[in-house]
């Protein structure tokens, strides 16, 4: 299989794991958002006219207008009462699971998929490039306690730049491809460092 068909592949896997979390959480939200709103509204019409009632028995007629102008408002805005959560619902966890050498599952809101070596490639250069453009940025320095897996000696690849920038992509044996691009100042720099004695 060429790297072409594989990428095929990763999209299929990532596209399948998204369906199978996202679809049935959108199916949920908008019966969720409509009862809510439905209850809010009655709630809101029990209100205004256990308001009313009150007016007419205690002040007359007078308080009785401002409980009809209050009754009004409540129908006229009924957003502003589904606005307020009538109780939180508890967010979807997520459990990851290593049943095989060869697979991970992974479970949120209680669908579970499992994912071979090649939908979990696809997943984590999916998160990897929306990362990228998160903020905040990862550390500028190593974490405490950082665990990782090192790759002695990887394969790689130099490309120049038009700019005079060098292109260098190194295959980690678990995030795969990583490209890093560097100045010819930084090239400098990584040949002294890499060079100390």
């Amino acid at each position: 299989m060429n790297l072409h068909e594989q990428l095929g592949a990763l999209e299929v896997g990532v596209d399948q794991l998204i369906q199978a979390v996202v679809a049935p959480q959108a199916q949920n939200i908008p019966e969720t958002r409509n009862a809510n709103t439905a209850q809010a509204a009655a709630g809101a019409e029990e209100k205004a006219q256990a308001t009313v009632g009150a007016a007419t028995q205690t002040q007359g007629a007078a308080v009785e207008a401002q409980a009809e102008t209050a009754h009004n408002q409540a129908a006229a805005e009924p957003d502003e009462p589904a606005a307020k959560p009538v109780e939180a619902a508890a967010l979807p966890t997520l459990e990851i699971n290593r049943p095989a050498q060869n697979e991970i599952t992974m479970t949120i809101g209680g669908q579970t998929v499992a994912l071979r070596p090649e939908q979990i490639s696809q997943l984590i250069e999916e998160l990897s490039n929306a990362r990228a453009s998160m903020t905040p940025e990862p550390p500028p320095g190593i974490p405490p306690g950082w665990r990782f897996v090192s790759t002695k000696n990887p394969v790689m690849a130099v490309q120049k730049q038009s700019n005079g920038d060098r292109l260098l992509v190194m295959r980690h044996t678990g995030h795969g491809w990583v490209p890093f691009t560097f100045s010819p100042d930084m090239v400098i720099q990584l040949y002294m460092m890499l060079t100390q004695r």
